[in-house]
């Protein structure tokens, strides 16, 4: 830089002028070292954070890494099959023609009609389910063929006698059925009287209330139940009715 100088004013002191540029100097100079040492700060904080080179890791045992799962595929349950037995299907049985039932009637015996047969073979049959023993059974059918012929008898002093099945009718008070029993005196209601099993079950009944009446006669016993007037009539009966009892049994 070239100064001009006027030639009138009056002339700076050299001093001044040494001393300002010896400060500028300075001032430059210290700036310069100031930018110096701030570069170098910078690349000394750079270096402590970002090393030149990565060091080397000193290998570490590391706990291996879970396999990755692998997918399981679901089995698929087999369908389950219908194991139940099937049951047979029933065989049509072949059909066998079942036997006729045989008839239970008996033929008469002993100059009897079949009426007079079929209700001994009631009386019969009524004394064996209650257990009454042969002789019993003979006491019975000669009381009936004394009392009713073994007929089954209805009576016209007893209008309600006749509504019931009946093989006639008789006249004495108010007696009914095989064993001409009577309603007044407790042996029962007149339909049980007229019916042949029940009218049976109620002699064999008061049979065996009679004691002793096993060693009795035929003709005996049968009073001991009847009552009767004729005491000694029913003894007339005691073969026959023991040749019917025997084919009864």
């Amino acid at each position: 830089m070239v100064e001009t100088r006027d030639a009138n004013a009056p002339a700076r002191s050299i001093t001044s002028v040494a001393a300002a540029e010896q400060a500028a100097a300075q001032a430059a100079a210290e700036r310069s070292l100031a930018e110096t040492q701030q570069r170098a700060s910078r690349a000394n904080d750079r270096t402590a954070l970002i090393p030149e080179s990565s060091p080397t890791p000193t290998p570490t045992a590391s706990t291996p890494a879970p396999p990755a799962p692998t997918k399981t595929t679901p089995t698929r349950k087999p369908t389950p099959r219908n194991t139940a037995t099937k049951k047979p299907t029933p065989t049509k049985a072949a059909t066998t023609s079942k036997p006729k039932p045989t008839s239970t009637v008996v033929a008469p015996v002993a100059g009897l009609t079949q009426a007079q047969m079929n209700n001994a073979a009631t009386i019969v049959r009524t004394g064996v389910k209650m257990g009454i023993p042969e002789r019993g059974l003979i006491v019975a059918i000669a009381t009936s063929m004394q009392e009713s012929r073994l007929l089954n008898l209805a009576n016209t002093g007893l209008p309600e006698s006749l509504n019931y099945p009946n093989e006639g009718t008789g006249y004495d008070h108010d007696s009914v059925g095989l064993f001409q029993q009577r309603t007044s005196t407790g042996w029962g209601t007149v339909q049980e009287l007229m019916t042949p099993s029940v009218s049976a079950s109620k002699f064999f009944a008061a049979l065996q209330q009679v004691l002793g009446w096993q060693n009795m006669s035929i003709a005996g016993a049968a009073q001991a139940v009847q009552v009767s007037a004729f005491p000694d009539a029913y003894a007339q009966h005691e073969g026959v009715a023991t040749t019917v009892v025997e084919a009864l049994t």
